[in-house]
């Protein structure tokens, strides 16, 4: 895995940068709208932010006074790759317990 999906998996272990992951997907923001439902500071979000900036996950940009966020997925495909692999495992595992039981169920 690279680097760069490292920090993609960083900055999604915290359900507080997925919920304002899941908020950009519904288009650009303002940071404080971003931070309005959070029950911590703006100073608090704007660290979450920027660890999801540096992961390549959100882009910022300034209108005037504010700073607009962007969402940017195309990192999070690395790591849709990387848990696919998982994914296929567990498929596997679940046919053969599948195949268990009906053999069993034929005894």
């Amino acid at each position: 895995m690279t680097a760069a999906a490292e920090s993609v998996f960083v900055a999604i272990s915290d359900p507080t940068r997925r919920a304002i992951l899941d908020r950009l997907t519904h288009g650009p923001t303002r940071v404080t709208d971003v931070a309005a439902p959070f029950a911590m500071s703006l100073n608090a979000v704007s660290k979450h932010v920027k660890v999801l900036e540096r992961a390549g996950l959100v882009r910022r940009a300034r209108q005037g006074r504010e700073h607009v966020l962007t969402l940017d997925a195309a990192p999070l495909r690395e790591v849709a790759r990387y848990c696919s692999h998982f994914e296929r495992y567990w498929n596997e595992r679940l046919d053969r317990l599948e195949t268990f039981f009906r053999q069993e169920k034929r005894k």
